[in-house]
């Protein structure tokens, strides 16, 4: 199973961006599918998790800015990321959980939010 992630960039404060991460390989079926984000020198923290059922979890730094979203047939989670500040600038990494066995975790993709 592989992760495939992507839409990060450049992006100025008070914008916009969308993250999506694609499941591809055998999959029989996932569970929690999220996002973890890593800025230099710290450690990694949830930003944001969906069930296969769509309840979510967020971390307190992104509530009303960011949105998880999953299509559960693309096997493909989302991160909608709005008003973005400076702090969100950091590495960001999907990851999915399947009914047994270890995580999925895919390559990071950067988000920098500058003027």
């Amino acid at each position: 199973v592989q992760l495939q992630a992507s839409g990060g960039g450049l992006v100025q404060p008070g914008g916009s961006l969308r993250l999506s991460c694609a499941a591809t390989g055998s999959i029989f079926s996932i569970n929690t599918m999220g996002w973890y984000r890593q800025a230099p020198g710290k450690q990694r923290d949830l930003v944001a998790a969906i069930t296969s059922g769509g309840s979510t979890n967020y971390a307190d730094s992104v509530k009303g800015r960011f949105t998880i979203s999953r299509d559960n047939a693309k096997n493909t989670v989302y991160l909608q990321m709005n008003d973005v500040k400076p702090e969100d600038t950091a590495l960001y990494y999907c990851y999915a959980d399947p009914p047994w066995g270890s995580r999925y975790w895919g390559k990071g993709t950067q988000v920098t939010v500058s003027s």
